[in-house]
């Protein structure tokens, strides 16, 4: 019998739905978790260059860190003149979050 037949195909579609691969891989480096926990408690966007001072990593390494979680949506991006700023993208990632955890959720009661 097939396993996949056994899971109710609401739980499946909504599943599939709310994971996101990239994200998770994103997040599963010990570096760029660290990364966004020191962006989440950060009251203005950071430079990639106080990034690689604060985590004692080469300007290119957090620079492929913060690419991996920007593709991601994890991080937004901005701008300003030569510097590109860096911040939490904390409504997506919380949103994103919250709608795997309700999807978890709806399957787990049925």
């Amino acid at each position: 019998m097939d396993k996949q037949a056994t899971i109710p195909k609401q739980c499946v579609d909504e599943l599939q739905n709310h994971l996101q691969p990239e994200l998770f891989k994103s997040l599963c480096d010990a570096n760029r978790l660290s990364i966004v926990a020191f962006l989440a408690v950060q009251t203005s966007p950071i430079t990639v260059g106080v990034l690689a001072d604060q985590f004692g990593i080469d300007i290119s390494g957090v620079s492929r860190h913060l690419k991996m979680l920007k593709d991601a949506k994890v991080l937004n991006a901005e701008k300003q003149g030569r510097e590109v700023y860096y911040s939490l993208n904390c409504g997506q990632l919380t949103s994103t979050l919250r709608g795997l955890a309700d999807a978890l959720d709806a399957c787990c009661n049925n």
